[in-house]
Formats: structure tokens, C-alpha cells, sequence
């Protein structure tokens, strides 16, 4: 008889869907699971009750569950690293546009997903190997911030310094899980700007920057 390792080697290669689901239903369901109760709440069983399909449907899509934390973590990478290592690297006319750039990328969960890095840092806490990817994921954001100060002319130090303070911040407020309005947020950010850079923010840059979040230009 076949077992569900043999059935999944010789099913087609696209992605099952149907009865068994689907790799990003699984991996939806687990990234709920992790957000809500832990990486220890991640089980198999669990998670195929909450999608109403067998246990067995998961073996076709993940090896096993170390398979399906490794697609996790990165999942992590991918809404919260890249998009801000690439927002240091977006179109800005001035420093201060540079730093709305990267000030912007914390503020959706499209392009930073704070549920899911606080999650993971609690993960971290008991997983040496996450815990290293966390540390990598850190030294690479905070060299993509250094770099982007340097471009605009401060000193390694300064540099080094200021982009500390911001990703300090940033991840101050993820960490005490801070509830704040958009518009409280936003409205803080011009005198956040000037502390990170040395300079205020220009009038039409931040009434630009409160567009893209669809709110008028002036508080």
C-alpha cells in the first residue's frame, strides 16, 4: 500500500488543492496559530482539525512539521526584512524623504508584519536557531539602515548611532506591542524625522507622505 509519502512523490508537481487543501492554506492556518498562541500551539493535528481535513492531507505539501516552521520563519523574512532593507533603497529626493521611506515601511503590515516578528522573537526565546536567524535578520537591517545614513553623508558613528535609535524604536513598539491610532502615529512622525536625521521633514514631504495612508494633509 502506498503510503503518503510515496502517493505525494508520484502526484503531479503543481499544487494540490481540494480535499487535502493547499500549501498556502496550511501555512496560513499555522502562521494564525503561531500569531495567536506560540510556535508550541504549531502541531499537525491541531491545525488539520481547524481546516477540517485529515492529518495525513499536510504530508502532502510539507515533509513534516520542522518543514512547515522552516517555511515560517521564512515567511517572516520575506514581510519584514526584505521590505524594509528595501525601503532604505527607494526613490527619495532628500534625506528626510529617504527616512519617510523607512519610517512608512513600519507603518503597514504589507510591508512589515509586526504580529508575526513579535512572534517570532518569542520563538527565539526558546529555539537557538531561530534565535541566530533573528540576530542575522537584526545586523541586516541595521547595516542596511548605516548604509543608508552614509549615503547621505554622516560619519560611520553618526551613522552607526542614529540608525540604533531608529530600529530601537521601531522595534520598542513591536516589542511592548504599543495600540496607537494612525493619526497619532503620523503625527509624531515630523519630529521623529528630524531626531533620526538632524532635519525637519519638508511641508510637502510629509503632507505626501500622509497621502499614501489616505489621510489629509494636515493633522
Amino acid at each position: 500500500m502506498e503510503n503518503a509519502q510515496t502517493s505525494k512523490a508520484t502526484a503531479p508537481q503543481h499544487a494540490e488543492t481540494g480535499w487535502r487543501g493547499s500549501r498556502e492554506g496550511w501555512l496560513d492556518a499555522a502562521y494564525d496559530m503561531l500569531i495567536r498562541e506560540g510556535v508550541d500551539a504549531v502541531k499537525i493535528l491541531p491545525l488539520a482539525q481547524g481546516l477540517k481535513l485529515s492529518r495525513t492531507s499536510f504530508y502532502w505539501f510539507f515533509e513534516n512539521r520542522d518543514a512547515l516552521l522552516g517555511a515560517l520563519a521564512d515567511m517572516w523574512q520575506a514581510r519584514t526584512t526584505t521590505p524594509l532593507c528595501e525601503a532604505t533603497h527607494a526613490y527619495a529626493e532628500s534625506e528626510t524623504e529617504a527616512m519617510l521611506n523607512v519610517i512608512g515601511c513600519f507603518l503597514r503590515p504589507e510591508t512589515f508584519d509586526a504580529k508575526l516578528e513579535f512572534a517570532m522573537r518569542g520563538w527565539g526565546l526558546k529555539d537557538p536557531a531561530i534565535m541566530a536567524r533573528i540576530v542575522e535578520a537584526d545586523r541586516l537591517r541595521l547595516d542596511a539602515l548605516i548604509a543608508m545614513l552614509t549615503r547621505w553623508g554622516h560619519s560611520p558613528q553618526d551613522a552607526d548611532v542614529r540608525a540604533t535609535t531608529i530600529y530601537l524604536v521601531q522595534i520598542g513598539y513591536i516589542s511592548m506591542r504599543l495600540e496607537e491610532s494612525l493619526e497619532v502615529r503620523v503625527a509624531r512622525i515630523p519630529n521623529y524625522v528630524e531626531i533620526y536625521t538632524g532635519h525637519p521633514p519638508e511641508p510637502r514631504e510629509i503632507a505626501r507622505f500622509r497621502g499614501r495612508f489616505g489621510l489629509p494633509p494636515e493633522a
